[in-house]
C-alpha cells in the first residue's frame, strides 16, 4: 500500500529592509488569517534592546501573538543556530495550535535558516585567528572576507569587526576560496516540510531615507540614548554593546566619549559629538537597509510590493502555491 504524502506546513514570511513597514503588514495579514507572528530580527531576540532594536510594542502587536522576541540575554551571544532551532519549535506550536505562522522580520539569514533549511558548519572559535585579525583595520578584514567569501562580504555589516572576524573564521575553516563559490555563510541546505508564501516590501529610496531620519529622531524622543545607559547600568559593558551593532554601536561610543568631555567640562564638544552620532548613525542605517536589499534581491520566489497581500495571503492558503503561477 503506497504511504500517504504529508501535505506541507503553509508559511507565510514578510520581508524587506529596516523601516519598510513589515511589521505592521504581518499585523495586519495574522489578523486577516488566524496567524501568529515569529520574529526574524538578530536584535530584538535580545531583553531589553527595545527602542534601539525598533521592537514593537504591545499596542501595536493589535492582539496578535508574536514570538521570539526578548528569549536571550544580551550579555550573551545569540547565534543563528540557536535561532534555527527556536524558531523551527516556535512554527510547530503555531501549526499544532491551528494558527498560520507568519515569519516576519529583516536578518535574511535568520529566515534562511529557518524556512530554507540551511545549515551552519560547527565551526569553533580559533583563538590564534582571532588574535591575529583583531589588530587588523576594518577595511583590512572586509578584505580578506571578500577573497575568501565574495557573497558574504556583499551582505555583512562591515562596520562590525565581531561579524567580519567570525565570517573570515567560518571560511577558513571551511576552506572558501573566492573560485569555490558556497552559499552564504558557508552553509548547506536541506529539505523541510514548508510551502512559503514570501512578501517583500521595498520602498523607493527616497521614502526610505526619509523614514529611516524620521524614525531614527522619533526614537532618540522616546528615550533610546536613557535605554542604553541602563542596559550598560545592567551590566551590558560597551564592548558588547557595539558589537551589537547600528544604534548601540554609535551610541556605546557616544557615550564613552561623553564621559570623557563631562571631565573636561566641554559642553560644545559634547554637543558636536552628539550631532554626529546622529547624523553618522542615520548614514549607516541607511547603507545596511541597502545590504539587505541586497541580500533579499538574490531571491526570486520573493514577490515585491504585491497590491493585494492580504488577499494573495487568503488564496494561497487555500489553493497552495500553484495558484502563485
Amino acid at each position: 500500500m503506497k504511504a500517504k504524502s504529508i501535505a506541507p506546513i503553509k508559511v507565510i514570511a514578510i520581508v524587506g529592509t529596516t523601516a519598510s513597514g513589515k511589521s505592521d503588514l504581518a499585523v495586519q495579514i495574522a489578523r486577516a488569517v488566524r496567524g501568529e507572528i515569529v520574529s526574524a530580527d538578530s536584535r530584538q531576540i535580545y531583553k531589553g534592546l527595545d527602542i534601539g532594536s525598533g521592537k514593537i510594542t504591545h499596542a501595536e502587536m493589535r492582539g496578535i501573538r508574536h514570538h521570539l522576541l526578548d528569549v536571550a540575554d544580551p550579555r550573551k551571544v545569540y547565534t543563528v543556530s540557536d535561532y534555527q532551532r527556536d524558531a523551527a519549535k516556535a512554527l510547530a506550536d503555531i501549526v499544532h495550535r491551528g494558527k498560520v505562522p507568519i515569519v516576519c522580520g529583516g536578518t535574511g539569514f535568520y529566515i534562511d535558516a529557518v524556512l530554507k533549511g540551511i545549515v551552519f558548519p560547527d565551526v569553533p572559535p580559533n583563538a590564534k585567528l582571532r588574535a591575529s585579525l583583531e589588530k587588523k583595520s576594518l577595511p583590512s578584514l572586509l578584505d580578506i572576507l571578500k577573497k575568501l567569501d565574495a557573497e558574504r562580504a556583499k551582505t555583512i555589516d562591515a562596520n562590525n569587526p565581531r561579524r567580519l572576524i567570525r565570517a573570515i573564521e567560518i571560511a577558513k575553516a571551511q576552506k572558501k576560496t573566492a573560485k569555490d563559490p558556497q552559499p552564504a555563510l558557508n552553509s548547506q541546505k536541506v529539505s523541510l516540510p514548508y510551502s512559503i508564501l514570501t512578501l517583500g516590501i521595498s520602498p523607493a529610496d527616497i521614502v526610505l531615507r526619509q523614514r529611516i531620519w524620521s524614525r531614527l529622531k522619533k526614537r532618540f524622543k522616546e528615550g533610546m540614548l536613557e535605554e542604553a545607559i541602563g542596559l550598560h547600568k545592567n551590566g551590558l559593558s560597551w564592548k558588547r554593546m557595539e558589537a551589537l551593532g547600528l544604534e548601540y554601536r554609535y551610541m556605546a561610543r557616544f557615550l564613552q566619549e561623553q564621559k570623557r568631555l563631562s571631565k573636561k567640562k566641554d559642553k560644545k564638544a559634547i554637543i558636536k559629538a552628539y550631532v554626529s552620532m546622529v547624523s553618522d548613525l542615520e548614514t549607516e542605517i541607511w547603507h545596511y537597509a541597502k545590504r539587505q536589499r541586497t541580500w533579499f534581491r538574490r531571491d526570486k520566489d520573493i514577490r515585491w510590493n504585491v497590491k493585494n497581500p492580504i488577499a494573495l495571503a487568503k488564496a494561497f492558503l487555500k489553493k497552495g502555491p500553484k495558484m502563485l503561477g
